[in-house]
């Protein structure tokens, strides 16, 4: 196997049902004697084999530490887990849902026996704010990492949301793929609903009581820096890791055929963090 397989580690496919009963296909790369695992959460319009997601994962693996990655049932990736080609299940999609999916992908984990009774968990992005979502509820999480996460779920202006609502959907261009999907209320409802509060993340962040490192790049477009210092400012205890003038997927392309400067520094933090809390 090379490097972003993980060395020696047997990669396990699986797919379960998930929220709605819509399908969330996944793998783990299992080390032989693997000491600890790790869930890793992609984000919007991501998916678990984007670009850097297998890097990341081998050298996780190549640590000991069992590596799981799946697509959240409302991605919009397909079966050959590479294209966007349920429409529905991304029109379709909340925080709500992938919540409900990483609940499930959780306790499979569980059954298999990859995790044990702590383990970690990484987000990127969006899925960095459903990471933090989740280890707020999760008081038994052993270690937490997030990169480029948002801080609040609420991404859109009102007139965007005025329009958004009077049509039915909102449009969101895929740059990579050239399309553009089309994203139902469900999302706009339940972020505008009077609960909201539940998904909060900076209030979720300031119950998270697993060992948190941070990372953010300077010049991410996409999730502002000031995200970053939200989080950090209203976290109990947490690591502000911010990369001088990294982009949003720290300077990494899809489909990654190497990796870079920026994106070795962020692997060796985050890798080191979990080794050192999870083991």
């Amino acid at each position: 196997m090379s490097r972003a397989d993980g060395d020696a580690a047997e990669e396990i496919a699986f797919e379960l049902p998930g929220a709605g009963g819509r399908a969330i296909r996944g793998s783990a790369l299992v080390p032989a004697e693997a000491r600890a695992a790790v869930i890793i959460c992609h984000g919007f319009k991501g998916f678990a084999q984007w670009g850097f997601f297998p890097f990341l994962a081998g050298a996780i693996a190549k640590a000991g530490l069992c590596a799981i990655r799946f697509d959240f049932s409302g991605s919009g990736i397909g079966a050959d887990r590479e294209t966007f080609t349920d429409a529905d299940a991304f029109a379709d999609n909340t925080f709500s849902r992938e919540l409900e999916d990483l609940r499930i992908v959780e306790a499979e984990s569980h059954r298999r026996g990859w995790l044990r009774e702590r383990y970690g968990l990484l987000g990127h992005s969006r899925g960095g704010g459903t990471a933090i979502l989740h280890a707020a509820r999760t008081p038994a999480l052993g270690a937490l990492v997030t990169l480029a996460a948002i801080a609040h779920t609420r991404r859109w202006s009102d007139e965007d949301a005025r329009r958004w609502r009077e049509r039915g959907y909102a449009e969101i261009p895929n740059s990579r793929t050239g399309q553009v999907m089309k994203l139902g209320t469900a999302l706009l409802d339940e972020v505008e609903a009077e609960h909201s509060g539940a998904l909060d993340i900076t209030v979720a962040a300031s119950r998270v009581t697993a060992p948190w490192l941070i990372i953010h790049g300077e010049s991410d477009a996409t999730v502002g820096v000031a995200d970053a210092h939200s989080l950090s400012d209203a976290a109990l205890d947490a690591r502000l890791l911010i990369i001088e003038g990294a982009g949003h997927t720290f300077e990494t392309t899809h489909p990654m055929r190497e990796s870079t400067p920026t994106f070795d520094l962020v692997v060796s933090e985050a890798v080191e963090w979990f080794r050192r809390e999870l083991t």
